[in-house]
């Protein structure tokens, strides 16, 4: 099914839904995804949490998703042509592996989710959002890594059009642009046929995977409030936009902010609303009271407890340069 095509309702009387993240390599980013997991338990959603692993996964770590109630699946890597993969950033290719979520045909919709995202307000309306689209958060232009793109270059923001606007010399105005961290989207083998024949003939660029997915999608994404999604970033360059007690969904994915690595140190981690969020994060990574339905292993207090807690610096740094995240 091309992007443009209205998607039929499922025939299905009751339906299948469920909330998905990735994950690749042996690093420390399986905390993350066990924080999720846990954070969506404690908002009381209705449906699981299926983990896109890819076969670098060891697993011991396949295991303590599985004791925390996630649906394990391996999935094989997506790449895209060799001659292309100088242009985006190495520490996000091996992110074209998310276009496998696609291919999970028994599910209705998803939801899906980084690792580096924490739940902390029960989102499953979201799966009521009328089929055809795929549903995100705006981004915002403002941080330094984006300084290759004339968005940046010229002081462009979609989270304040009125600041700048986009210059008539440059044609258009480029089309909402979401995060590709927390996406609504409905699984089709058709659609993710078509994902892959288009990366074939598509050049990469510095985001990869979230670069492509905004082209490919252009036409039938929706926005929805950032509340959705709060990369940290919005909290300093967008303030005006942020309600942080509306926030339901907090996106980690600002330099140092992941919480299991936090130290305060890098810019802007020593605000006090980081170190909110980060504590919030732990409380519910910390929570030993929250239910875990359709545990299969140990609770990681456990022996697999003490092996994710364990984790050396050399596997956080290396996990540092492989983990997978959108932003």
């Amino acid at each position: 099914m091309s992007p443009n095509a209205t998607m039929e309702e499922s025939p299905m009387d009751s339906k299948s839904r469920a909330y998905v993240t990735f994950l690749a390599g042996n690093g420390d980013y399986v905390k993350g995804v066990v924080g999720l997991a846990k954070g969506l338990r404690k908002a009381e959603s209705a449906y699981p949490l299926v983990v896109a692993v890819l076969p670098d996964v060891p697993e011991e770590h396949r295991q303590i998703l599985e004791s925390h109630g996630c649906i394990v699946r391996e999935i094989e890597p997506v790449y895209p042509p060799e001659n292309q993969t100088q242009f985006a950033m190495a520490y996000y290719v091996i992110n074209y592996s998310k276009l496998r979520i696609w291919e999970f045909v028994e599910y209705e919709k998803m939801i899906y989710l980084d690792g580096d995202i924490q739940v902390f307000e029960n989102i499953d309306h979201l799966f009521d959002s009328a089929n055809g689209y795929l549903y995100g958060v705006m981004d915002c232009f403002c941080e330094r890594n984006w300084r290759f793109s004339p968005q940046y270059k010229i002081g462009y923001c979609q989270q304040c059009p009125e600041r700048i606007q986009w210059p008539k010399e440059m044609g258009s105005p480029p089309p909402p642009y979401f995060n590709a961290g927390m996406f609504v989207f409905e699984p089709n083998l058709k659609t993710y046929s078509d994902l892959l024949e288009t990366l074939k003939v598509t050049p990469t660029t510095s985001f990869a995977e979230q670069d492509f997915l905004n082209m490919f999608f252009k036409d039938v994404y929706k926005p929805i409030p950032p509340e959705y999604n709060l990369i940290l970033a919005m909290l300093w360059r967008h303030p005006e936009n942020v309600e942080l007690d509306k926030v339901k969904v907090v996106h980690y994915c600002a330099d140092g902010g992941k919480p299991w690595r936090y130290t305060g140190k890098e810019v802007n981690m020593e605000r006090e609303d980081i170190k909110l969020l980060v504590k919030k994060w732990w409380d519910i990574y910390e929570d030993e009271a929250l239910p875990c339905k359709n545990a299969v292993a140990a609770t990681h207090h456990g022996k697999l407890g003490s092996m994710i807690a364990s984790l050396t610096e050399e596997e956080m740094v290396d996990q540092q340069r492989t983990a997978p995240s959108a932003a």
